[in-house]
């Protein structure tokens, strides 16, 4: 385990306050916890500003009905895949499906991808995670 570094900060008191009721809302069990992921989400963003290797899924919501938009789909992914780590395919009901797209590469390989997904015509909802492969993220 690394060395904790200990240091303070001073905020508004409005902020600190928004801050508290922030880490609460979402499940924080403390400031430090919050700050660490907060930190953390900067450098993920950063990795993919600046062309690092990354990771990530895209979700996709759809009806599985339309043959043209299965073969679509399947074209795509193949296309893509030296991108595409793994599928997993989730059936929501009788009609919709959820597909999750596990990525890793180049954030422009990702954002080919994305962009392609979302031309496909019956697609309900699209969403990209960004992540990190973790090796640049202490």
């Amino acid at each position: 385990m690394s060395k904790v570094v200990r240091f303070g900060i001073s905020l508004p008191k409005g902020l600190s306050e928004k801050f508290d009721r922030l880490i609460k809302e979402v499940g924080y069990p403390n400031r430090s916890e919050a700050i660490r992921e907060l930190i953390r989400k900067e450098f993920v963003s950063r990795e993919w500003a600046k062309g690092d290797n990354v990771a990530g899924s895209i979700t996709l919501v759809y009806d599985h009905s339309g043959r043209e938009f299965l073969k679509r789909l399947t074209e795509v992914q193949h296309h893509h895949h030296h991108t595409i780590i793994s599928t997993q395919h989730i059936h929501l009901d009788h009609h919709n499906c959820l597909e999750i797209v596990i990525i890793k590469g180049k954030p422009r390989e990702a954002e080919s991808l994305l962009s392609e997904l979302r031309s496909i015509k019956g697609l309900k909802h699209v969403s990209l995670a960004m992540a990190t492969t973790g090796k640049k993220i202490p």
